[in-house]
């Protein structure tokens, strides 16, 4: 069966969902396929690759030619107004050879069940490493089959060569939604006669605007196509980054797109990083530097993010100036790094100084670049972290693979503001660039621990309002441009409030109900009153006490059958469990979860354990240079080249402003 076998493979690679269950292969109705696909916007000089694919289905619906692709098809590119040329001619590029392979695919949820997959036969080509510097219109035609079309309309988008921010700091609060940030500010910040007392630091930011999250091929997005829309100016597949998903085998091999940190790097020589309460190659934190259809593929990607793209010729991007987060598993030698390897000591080989808890982490040097992983998997979110600490000693996740705890673990807080202190040294005049995550506001919504999705979007939030002070302190305030913003969301809300003693005394879940209080039942936040003998001592701008008797009616549209109490949890939640006599994935309500609440119905799948994301647009709010641009409501792609037009990587040709021609100097 040539180069694709593995219907698992399949499934993850190639299911998406728009009119339909399954696609033959995203942004590809046709039987011809050109990727990037038609309505892609590129950025003057943005290295990218170009797939070209005609499929012939050997069986199924679309079953064509005796499942014999046209191995003979030809592909031009014009400018609008200009003629067409081949794109050997018009890139200057060799012809590459004619690839050839197969793939299956289920054409519906019938087909799946009944094991019927639909084969397709393929003949393709790639044009590896190609850039278009003048902006305007432009159409690529495949032709094949003798007769037949497939076009797709590229824009370039204008040239912006002048540097107008020395620094981008992009703040990503993972699947938060603006009723998130709501809900966060009851919790944490007093009201009097509905009144604020105090505000949120992102209720502080002077422009805000809110982005659509669709991905090329379905309308609700993951976090790894997502930020890489946010990185690359181009969407892409679920599960992808840095990449149009196509239909070969290889992970590694589909038409890459060049990111914003190799841009930057290999435009001004700007110094970048990330930090991310995750493991560090989870999908938001890797995919400033991955290039790969499956997010999952962590030890290989972890390997592009020190080396750079090593199977093909691609931007070098030097390896991230700092690096902060979990994943330790990806890190010590053995099942979970690439090829096995020790990427302690391969970053340690090149030139990396390691940090592997708070108190090492305090003490690295601002010169040196900087490797810190604190945990196994993704850090203890900040509840556990701060208010029931007990919980830490049960974390199996010491980061050199031990079953022990990692107990002297920084925040969001410390690691981002040693970030900028490392890249604030390593970048001097040229700059840097550093995206910071709040990972868990995402994780912990999945879970339905809804409480503990809040605490880390408060930690988030502190975590800007200590980096705009700290940014005054160093004087780059002013030269740093600061976004906040989400890569998708979750349907999530309040909708009244619970009074949990009320509750818990009902003997039946009919009775448990009557304790929900809408309008004006609803009441007023409790988590800001003081209460007796409960202290955190987390400060200003975090709830006073966490588990109060009048607590919030608050939940998910789109949930697996659990049961609610609506107070804290004080260990982490588990809302599902398989019963004895059923399949594995046929979950149930946890009978250990809130045993005194009530039983809420699922609105998913029964082999779901979790939330999943949803289709709402998500908020942006923006401060410093290029400000003005960021108002209004625009794709996840524009955040990209908004970014991009601000530190002037837009530019007419491959060279770097230092070297000879190479366009304009920074902003005076």
């Amino acid at each position: 069966m040539g180069r694709l076998s593995s219907l698992t493979v399949v499934a993850a690679s190639l299911s998406v969902a728009v009119a339909q269950t399954f696609q033959r292969l995203g942004a590809c109705p046709d039987l011809g396929c050109v990727l990037p696909p038609d309505q892609s916007d590129f950025l003057p000089g943005q290295y990218f690759d170009l797939r070209l694919e005609v499929h012939a289905p050997v069986n199924g619906s679309e079953a064509f030619n005796d499942g014999k692709p046209d191995e003979n098809f030809s592909v031009t590119i014009a400018k609008e107004g200009g003629e067409s040329k081949s794109i050997t001619e018009f890139f200057d590029v060799p012809e590459p050879e004619l690839e050839k392979w197969d793939f299956e695919w289920y054409e519906d949820l019938f087909a799946q069940d009944a094991d019927t997959p639909s084969i397709v036969n393929v003949a393709s080509k790639m044009y590896r490493k190609l850039a278009i510097y003048e902006p305007g219109n432009y159409v690529v035609t495949l032709k094949y089959y003798d007769g037949q079309t497939t076009t797709a309309n590229w824009v370039v988008r204008p040239l912006a060569t002048q540097k107008k921010a020395k620094n981008v700091i992009l703040f990503i609060g993972d699947g938060m939604t603006t009723n998130m940030i709501t809900a966060a500010r009851l919790l944490g910040h007093k009201s009097i006669n509905g009144k604020y007392q105090s505000l949120l630091q992102m209720d502080q930011f002077p422009v805000v605007g809110h982005q659509m999250t669709h991905s090329i091929d379905s309308f609700i997005t993951d976090s790894a196509n997502s930020a890489s829309a946010l990185y690359s100016g181009h969407k892409s597949t679920v599960n992808a980054m840095g990449v149009y998903a196509d239909s070969s085998a290889d992970l590694f091999d589909d038409p890459k797109v060049e990111t914003i940190v190799e841009i930057l790097k290999r435009t001004w020589n700007s110094a970048w990083g990330a930090v991310s309460t995750a493991a560090i190659s989870d999908a938001t934190p890797i995919a400033l530097s991955g290039h790969s259809r499956s997010r999952y593929a962590y030890g290989s990607l972890v390997d592009q993010g020190l080396n750079s793209v090593t199977n093909y010729s691609w931007t070098n991007h030097g390896g991230p100036d700092v690096w902060f987060g979990g994943g330790a598993e990806q890190f010590y030698p053995g099942s979970g790094t690439y090829e096995g390897k020790d990427y302690y000591e391969a970053f340690e080989n090149a030139g990396y100084e390691i940090s592997m808890n708070k108190t090492s982490l305090l003490e690295l040097r601002n010169s040196s670049k900087a490797l810190g992983i604190f945990c196994q998997l993704h850090f203890p979110v900040w509840l556990d972290r701060n208010v029931y600490t007990e919980n830490l000693a049960t974390f199996k996740n010491e980061p050199l693979g031990s079953k022990n705890p990692a107990l002297d673990l920084p925040g969001l807080k410390e690691m981002t503001l040693k970030a900028i202190d490392i890249l604030h040294t390593r970048g001097g005049d040229n700059g840097f660039f550093l995206m910071s995550e709040g990972a868990s506001i995402d994780k912990q919504m999945h879970a339905l621990d809804y409480d503990r999705a809040l605490g880390d979007l408060l930690e988030l939030d502190d975590t800007v309002r200590a980096t705009i002070a700290h940014l005054k302190e160093i004087g780059e305030l002013e030269s740093t441009l600061i976004l906040v913003t989400a890569d998708h969301g979750h349907g999530f809300d309040v909708y009244g409030g619970i009074d949990t003693k009320y509750l818990s005394e009902q003997k039946t879940d009919r009775d448990k109900r009557s304790a929900v209080g809408t309008y004006e039942l609803s009441g007023l936040s409790q988590y800001t009153v003081p209460a007796d003998g409960v202290s955190y001592g987390t400060g200003a701008n975090f709830p006073l006490n966490w588990d109060p008797r009048y607590t919030l009616a608050q939940g998910l549209s789109a949930n697996p059958d659990h049961r609610e109490n609506y107070r804290v949890h004080k260990a982490p939640r588990s809302v599902v469990s398989s019963a004895p006599g059923f399949d594995e994935d046929d979950l149930f309500v946890n009978a250990q979860d809130s045993p005194d609440g009530f039983v809420v119905n699922g609105t998913l799948s029964v082999a779901e354990a979790q939330g999943v994301h949803s289709l709402t647009d998500v908020p942006v709010f923006a401060m410093g240079p290029c400000q003005e641009t960021f108002g209004g409501v625009y794709g996840n792609i524009d955040i990209f080249y908004k970014m991009a037009n601000c530190l002037g990587l837009a530019r007419p040709d491959g060279k770097s402003p230092a070297e000879p021609g190479g366009g304009c100097p920074t902003k005076d």
